[in-house]
C-alpha cells in the first residue's frame, strides 16, 4: 500500500514536487478541474444548487485517481491556494469519496522544499467558504450566460454570447471609442526659448500658452528687444521610491509594456515558472513579501552594490478585496539572478527578479533645479528645470514603465549648466510651436487590466480569461488605427526676425490597441438598453464584494444567487417578448436610386451587411458584406451602393469564367471553383482580366511549392512546405519533421507514419 498520495493540479507541478518528497509520497495530477457544470445545460436544481458532472475527457483521470486513493494511507490535496484551487480540492474530495474532516489540505505559494515540508507540517481542512465563493462566481456567470445569450440569438444573430464580466469589459472599450470619436482637438502655442549666458546654452519654457497664432506673434514682437535676467535659482532635493513587487495585474501591465507580451502569454509563462519552482504563485493581489525574501534580498543587494543601496521595506496591499495569495510575485531564490529556459521565460523571470530586488533598495536621490528668468514687459517668467541624480539607488536595477512611455527604461534627465542669479541672458531663438490637445488613448490589454482593477471588476485569476474571451467572441479585436495628417505652425524669433513655417504631423496613429467591432458595439448598446444593471460598473464591482463576503463566511451564497435571479429572470422574459420594427443595430441609410427600395445596414448571420429591400417585399432582399475597415455606424449610402457592384465577371480563362467577389474575409478571385485572395493593393472594382490571371497563376505556383509530396498509400498523408520549413500533415494534424531528415522529399510513407505515431 502507498503511504501518501499527493494530488496537484498540473503534471508540471507534480514533477517539481516529486523532486522534494521522498519515496513515501506518490504525486499525481488532476489536470485542473475534474468536475464542472453540465456543458449544454443550465445545471441548476431547485434552490440554486448546481448539478456537476465529470466530463468524458476526465473520466480516465478520475478512474486513475480513485484507484490510487483507495491504495493510499493518507491523501494530501495540494491544488493552488486561491478559490479555484480550493474548489478543485473540494470536487476531488466529493468524487473520490474522501472525508473532508480527515483529508489533509495543504497550500504553498512557492514550490520549494522548505515551503512544501512546512505545508505538510501544517495541513488544514478544505475551506468551504472559499469553495462557495468559487461556486457562486461559476453559477452566477452560468445564469447570466445561459439566460442572456439566447436573447442575443433571437434579437441579433445566432451564436452570440454575453457574460457578466466580459460585457462590461466590452463596454469600457466601446465607451472609449466613442470618447475618441466625439473628441475635438484644441490648439495652443507653447513658447520655448534657447538662452545663452555667454558660455552656455540652455532651454526654458514660458509659463503661459497662447490660444491663437495672433497672440503668439504679438508676444514675440513684444520681446524682440527684451533683456532677460535670471532672478531666482532653487535647488530642491527629491526622493523617488521604487515600485512595489509585482501583483498579477502589475506583472501583466509591465510585461506588456517592456516585453510586448499579451496578458494570456504572461500568465502562461508565469505559470510555467511557478510550476518549475522558480517564482511564487502568479495569481495574487498582494504586495507583501516574506521575511525570508526580505533577508535574502538584502544579502544580494549588499553583496552586489554595498550597504548604502539596501533599504528593506514591506509593502501593504491596498486593492479592494485582496484575497488571492498572501505574497507578491517574486523569485523563490533571490540568489538566482538568471534561469535556464526559453527566451520568454528568461525575460519574464528577469523582470520579476529586478522588480523584487529594486523594491528592497534605497530611494533614488535627485536634485531638481528650477531657474526663473524674467524680462521687462512680460507678466510671466520663463522657467528652466533640470534634474541630476545624486544617488541612483534602485534605478541602478530597475525603472518602472508607464502607458504613456512604453520604453521608459532610460528616463532622460535634463542637466542644466552652472548658472548664477543676476546673470543677463541673450536669446538665440524663441520658438512658438502649435500643439493640439490629445484624444484619449485606446486601451491596450495592459491598460484594460489596470482599468478593471481600478473599478474593482474581476480578480487576478480572471483578467486574462476576460481579455481572451472578448477577442474570441469577436466583440473586440486587437488592431492598428491609421493616423491622420494635420498641419501645425512653428513661429520663430531669431536675429530680430519672426518667421513662420508650417509642418505636417501624423496624429492618432495607434498600434496593438483593443478596438470594438460592429458586433461588439451593437451587442453593447442592446445590453445597455435592456439590461442596464448587468452593464453597470458598480454592480459588477459590488458582485465581487459579495464573493469576498462569501469567502469570509459573511454571506450565504445560494441566497445571493437567488436574490440576483428573482429580478434578472423576469427581465429576460420581458426582453424576449419585446417587439420592435427594426432589427437591433439596424440603420437605414436611404433609398436605392435604381429600385426605390430602402437601403439599410445591420448585423447579419456572418457579420455586418448592407441590405436592399425588406423581408416583407415580394422579391428577396439583396445583401452585400461590408469590406474590412467599413463600419455599419459610419458607412454612407454611396459607399454601401458600391458594394453591390460585386460580384463582377471579368471574362474567361482556360474556358472558365473569372469572377471578382467579396466575402467575410475580403475580396477574392473565383476561377474553376478555386478562390484566390485579392491583395489589399488591388481595387476589386478596377482590376482587369490580365491582372486577375497573373494572380491566379501566382497562387498556383505558391500552392505547388507548398505541396512537396503526396502518397498513393493514403490520400490523407502529405508533406507540406510552411512558414518554418517542411512538415507532415495527416488527417488535419501537423507533425514536425526531425532535424535528422535533411531532405523531406526523400521520406517514405513508412517513415512519415513512424513520425506521426511517435
Amino acid at each position: 500500500m502507498q503511504k501518501n498520495l499527493v494530488i496537484v493540479e498540473s503534471p508540471a507541478k507534480a514533477k517539481t514536487l516529486e523532486k522534494f518528497l521522498g519515496k513515501d509520497y506518490k504525486v499525481m495530477s488532476s489536470y485542473g478541474h475534474i468536475r464542472d457544470l453540465k456543458k449544454n445545460d443550465l445545471s441548476v436544481e431547485g434552490d440554486y444548487i448546481p448539478e456537476y458532472e465529470i466530463p468524458a475527457d476526465k473520466q480516465k483521470v478520475v478512474d486513475d485517481l480513485k484507484k490510487a486513493s483507495s491504495a493510499a494511507e493518507t491523501i494530501w490535496l495540494a491544488s493552488d491556494e486561491d478559490r479555484e484551487g480550493e474548489a478543485i480540492s473540494w470536487h476531488l474530495a466529493q468524487v473520490l469519496g474522501l472525508d473532508t474532516e480527515s483529508t489533509k489540505r495543504i497550500v504553498f505559494h512557492e514550490i520549494t522544499k522548505n515551503a512544501i515540508l512546512e505545508a505538510i507540517e501544517h495541513p488544514r481542512n478544505i475551506d468551504i467558504n472559499l469553495v462557495n465563493a468559487q461556486q457562486a462566481r461559476r453559477l452566477l456567470d452560468r445564469l447570466v450566460g445561459f439566460k442572456l445569450s439566447p436573447v442575443l440569438w433571437r434579437k441579433l444573430k445566432p451564436s452570440l454570447s454575453a457574460g457578466r464580466v466580459q460585457s462590461v469589459s466590452v463596454r469600457l472599450i466601446v465607451d472609449r471609442e466613442r470618447e475618441i470619436e466625439s473628441f475635438k482637438a484644441e490648439s495652443s502655442y507653447k513658447i520655448v526659448a534657447l538662452f545663452n549666458d555667454g558660455e552656455n546654452e540652455f532651454k526654458a519654457d514660458f509659463n503661459k500658452r497662447f490660444k491663437t497664432e495672433e497672440e503668439a506673434v504679438t508676444f514675440l514682437e513684444g520681446i524682440k528687444d527684451a533683456t532677460f535676467k535670471i532672478v531666482d535659482i532653487t535647488k530642491k532635493p527629491m526622493n523617488r521610491m521604487p515600485a512595489p513587487p509585482f501583483t498579477t495585474s502589475t506583472l501583466q501591465q509591465e510585461a506588456a509594456r517592456k516585453l510586448g507580451f499579451t496578458v494570456s502569454q504572461t500568465m502562461m509563462i508565469a505559470q510555467h515558472l511557478y510550476e518549475s519552482g522558480l517564482i511564487t504563485y502568479m495569481r495574487t493581489d498582494s504586495v507583501n513579501l516574506s521575511s525570508l525574501c526580505l533577508n535574502t534580498s538584502r544579502q544580494e543587494i549588499v553583496e552586489m552594490f554595498g550597504d548604502s543601496y539596501s533599504k528593506p521595506r514591506n509593502y501593504h496591499t491596498v486593492s479592494k478585496g485582496a484575497q488571492e495569495a498572501h505574497e507578491a510575485i517574486r523569485p523563490t531564490y533571490a540568489e538566482n539572478h538568471e534561469i535556464k529556459g526559453n527566451a520568454q521565460e528568461r525575460k519574464l523571470y528577469d523582470l520579476i527578479w529586478k522588480r523584487t530586488l529594486a523594491s528592497q533598495m534605497s530611494d533614488a536621490e535627485i536634485e531638481k533645479t528650477t531657474v526663473t528668468i524674467e524680462a521687462e514687459g512680460i507678466d510671466e517668467p520663463f522657467v528652466a528645470t533640470g534634474e541630476v541624480i545624486k544617488f541612483d539607488g534602485f534605478l541602478r536595477v530597475y525603472m518602472e514603465s508607464s502607458d504613456d512611455d512604453i520604453d521608459n527604461d532610460d528616463e532622460k534627465f535634463v542637466v542644466l549648466p552652472p548658472l548664477r542669479v543676476g546673470t543677463l541672458l541673450n536669446y538665440k531663438e524663441i520658438v512658438a510651436t502649435q500643439h493640439f490637445t490629445q484624444a484619449p488613448f485606446r486601451y491596450t490589454e495592459a491598460s484594460l487590466v489596470r482599468k478593471l482593477e481600478e473599478l474593482g471588476i474581476g480578480r487576478p485569476s480572471t483578467y486574462a480569461p476576460i481579455i481572451l474571451t472578448i477577442q474570441q467572441r469577436q466583440y473586440v479585436e486587437k488592431g492598428n488605427k491609421t493616423g491622420e495628417k494635420r498641419q501645425f505652425n512653428i513661429i520663430t524669433l531669431a536675429n530680430d526676425r519672426i518667421q513662420k513655417v508650417s509642418k505636417s504631423e501624423v496624429t492618432g496613429n495607434e498600434k496593438g490597441k483593443l478596438l470594438p467591432t460592429d458586433i461588439g458595439v451593437v451587442v453593447n448598446d442592446f445590453l445597455l438598453k435592456f439590461f442596464p444593471n448587468i452593464m453597470d460598473y458598480n454592480f459588477t464591482a459590488n458582485v465581487e464584494k459579495d464573493f469576498d463576503d462569501i469567502a469570509e463566511g459573511k454571506m450565504e451564497w445560494t441566497k445571493m444567487i437567488k436574490n440576483f435571479d428573482k429580478d434578472f429572470d423576469p427581465l429576460i422574459q420581458k426582453t424576449i417578448n419585446d417587439k420592435s420594427e427594426h432589427k437591433v443595430g439596424e440603420r437605414v441609410l436611404g433609398v436605392d436610386p435604381n429600385t426605390g427600395k430602402p437601403v439599410s445596414v445591420k448585423i447579419g448571420r456572418f457579420g455586418p451587411v448592407v441590405q436592399i429591400g425588406s423581408a416583407t417585399d415580394t422579391e428577396k432582399p439583396q445583401f452585400a458584406q461590408l469590406n474590412k475597415g467599413q463600419s455599419i455606424h459610419s458607412i454612407t449610402l454611396e459607399e454601401a451602393m458600391e458594394l453591390f457592384k460585386l460580384p463582377r465577371t471579368l471574362g474567361e480563362y482556360e474556358g472558365l469564367p473569372i469572377v471578382i467577389g467579396t466575402g467575410r474575409f475580403g475580396a477574392y478571385i473565383l476561377h474553376n471553383k478555386k478562390y484566390t485572395t485579392l491583395p489589399k493593393k488591388y481595387n476589386p472594382l478596377a482590376i482587369g482580366l490580365a491582372g486577375a490571371i497573373e494572380l491566379i497563376e501566382e497562387h498556383r505556383r505558391a500552392e505547388t511549392q507548398k505541396h512537396l509530396k503526396s502518397f498513393e498509400e493514403d490520400a490523407n498523408l502529405e508533406i507540406l512546405n510552411g512558414r518554418w520549413g517542411a512538415y507532415i500533415c495527416y488527417k488535419g494534424s501537423n507533425y514536425k519533421i526531425p532535424k535528422k531528415y535533411k531532405d523531406p522529399q526523400a521520406l517514405t510513407y513508412a517513415m512519415c507514419m513512424d513520425i506521426v505515431n511517435s
